[in-house]
């Protein structure tokens, strides 16, 4: 038996410690988060996608009472981006929340599995690493690369 362990990288920052790329995602996220349909879950998330042609596309979850009807931020604002502006491809990702109280997590949130193998394929797609940023109001992880956040995943080349 060989036991090995995995370690993902990843840097915390303050808002201030942004530069201004990263805080321009940072602030479309936290803004999204306002556009969200969660009248069920209450749980509120904002997503933003920057593009190498330099749009920026953003999404926020939306639910259904068919769950699980509904999509989340960041799959909204990724199938957006893809429909929209097929040819470009993914440089970053912001994702911010707002939990049942109304009020920005102090703490940052990962996507779902779904989120994260959705995103990797567009990372695939980018042929280069993509900078994921998860947002809270007292500290934001910089990751970098969606691969990061799903190690082990499913891709058509394995």
């Amino acid at each position: 038996m060989q036991e090995l362990q995995l370690s993902i990288p990843y840097r915390r920052l303050s808002y201030d410690e942004l530069d201004d790329r990263r805080r321009r995602l940072v602030d479309l996220a936290r803004r999204y988060t306002h556009n969200a349909y969660a009248p069920y879950s209450h749980f509120s998330v904002g997503a933003a996608i920057a593009l190498d042609n330099g749009e920026v596309v953003c999404g926020a979850n939306q639910e259904n009472a068919a769950f699980p009807s509904g999509t989340c931020a960041e799959r909204s604002a990724c199938f957006s981006a893809g429909a929209r502006f097929p040819e470009a491809k993914f440089e970053a990702v912001a994702i911010a929340a707002r939990g049942t109280d109304g009020h920005e997590l102090r703490h940052p949130v990962a996507p779902c599995g779904a989120c994260r193998q959705a995103l990797l394929e567009y990372e695939g797609r980018a042929g280069h690493d993509v900078e994921v940023i998860l947002v809270g109001s007292e500290e934001i992880y910089v990751l970098p690369s969606i691969r990061s956040l799903l190690p082990f995943a499913f891709t058509e080349l394995g």
